[in-house]
């Protein structure tokens, strides 16, 4: 749902029983494809003296509403009108609905939100200037949890609501209300509504703010990786989405991205969030929050982004970066087509010492190289490593500073 859609059913309503009022008449507005958008009937009109009244002439009219064409159709009015002195008075009313329909606070924090997931950020201290004004606390970490309600949000629109747009956007609203309940305070995830039945949170991320959902209750301070709060924030995923389903009596998903540094973060933190999310649910993982590190080998095939591709190396090697024999020891496996004995023979050691460095590899990383799936992920996180990295360089956080980043590609 697009808000300039939302905008135009609000002042449809506005003006709909607004013109009946004023015109004494049966008013339905219709947007340019000549579809019904409101309706509204004057006070009055269904009494007996109404029902025995002279049908009166139709009177249509054309508009500017929303920004869009629309037509304001009157019938059954009791006094005979000009059709001049109706449109003047349909004018006035349209005007007064457009006025209405001047941004609000909240519509101008939505804006500000998305302008920030989607990348448009200027100078920081002018952001953060302006977040305050609008009483969003943006100095704090975030990240950004985004959540696939399009069940509820987008449910069809029953006889007692008036339009879709108008129900799509109070169960968006209901959406946000049980989040911001959830986490008890407004200032610790700010959201809004994407549209499409999605809603954004940008949840305050340090390990204090996720200390509820922690396992480490000894580590309060802001993360200083991309990585380090994920676990906590799965488990308080898990609990959201329960509670939302519980709240809605609808189905739930969410994709849960990284902390990254600085506001412009919150773009790269947004787009984790949509590529776990829209993976998880092509390819029906089990379960109903995503992450990029759930995703095994999907991640590394699915995920566009090159530098997010190698980052996922990254931490699913970094456990044995200070076993270099074994990761020579995975190496020469896969080169031995995972071949435990011609393994063993190229290393010069006995198979019972393979199979307990296989074993070690399997502890720290959590992924068993005999097992093909998990033997799919190393490999490929082996050989990003590889093309990716150079010796001894230390990992960026500057897309640009990457030897393998897709600009330099091109060039």
């Amino acid at each position: 749902m697009a808000a300039q859609g939302v905008q135009f059913a609000y002042a449809a309503e506005t003006v709909a029983h607004r013109a009946a009022e004023l015109l004494a008449a049966s008013v339905t507005v219709i947007d340019e494809h000549q579809t019904p958008v409101a309706r509204a009937e004057a006070p009055g009109s269904t009494g007996p003296s109404a029902r025995n009244r002279e049908p009166s002439p139709e009177l249509r009219l054309d508009v500017r509403l929303g920004g869009r064409n629309a037509q304001v159709i009157a019938t059954g009015h009791k006094e005979s009108i000009s059709p001049r002195l109706a449109q003047a008075l349909i004018d006035l009313v349209v005007t007064q609905a457009d006025v209405a329909q001047l941004p609000t606070q909240e519509d101008l924090r939505g804006k500000l939100v998305r302008d920030l997931l989607s990348g448009k950020v200027a100078e920081d201290a002018s952001i953060l200037r302006e977040a305050q004004v609008l009483g969003m606390d943006l100095s704090r970490p975030r990240a950004v949890i985004l959540i696939d309600a399009t069940e509820y949000i987008l449910a069809p629109a029953s006889g007692s609501e008036r339009g879709d747009d108008t129900a799509i956007c109070r169960r968006a609203r209901d959406v946000i209300r049980h989040v911001v309940r959830f986490f008890h305070l407004p200032s610790a995830a700010i959201c809004t509504y994407l549209g499409d039945g999605e809603v954004a949170i940008l949840k305050a991320s340090s390990s204090r703010d996720l200390a509820p959902w922690s396992t480490d209750r000894a580590h309060v301070e802001a993360p200083a990786a991309s990585w380090a709060n994920l676990p906590a924030q799965k488990r308080a995923g898990r609990a959201l989405v329960s509670w939302l389903e519980q709240q809605t009596g609808s189905s739930v998903a969410i994709g849960i991205g990284r902390h990254h540094a600085g506001l412009a973060g919150l773009a790269r933190s947004s787009q984790d969030a949509q590529a776990a999310l829209s993976l998880g649910r092509r390819l029906g993982l089990p379960g109903n929050v995503y992450c990029l590190d759930d995703l095994g080998a999907a991640a590394f095939v699915g995920i566009a982004d090159q530098r997010t591709k190698l980052e996922l190396a990254m931490r699913l090697l970094s456990p044995l970066d200070p076993e270099p024999d074994l990761l020579e020891t995975l190496e020469v496996f896969f080169e031995q087509n995972c071949a435990p004995s011609k393994t063993a023979s190229e290393l010069a050691i006995h198979r019972n010492t393979l199979s307990y460095r296989l074993d070690k590899v399997t502890s720290l990383t959590g992924l068993d190289p005999r097992c093909f799936d998990d033997a799919i992920q190393m490999r490929l996180a082996l050989l990003l490593r590889t093309v990716g990295l150079v010796p001894g360089q230390p990992v960026s956080e500057d897309a640009d500073a990457w030897p393998w980043h897709p600009d330099s590609a091109r060039a």
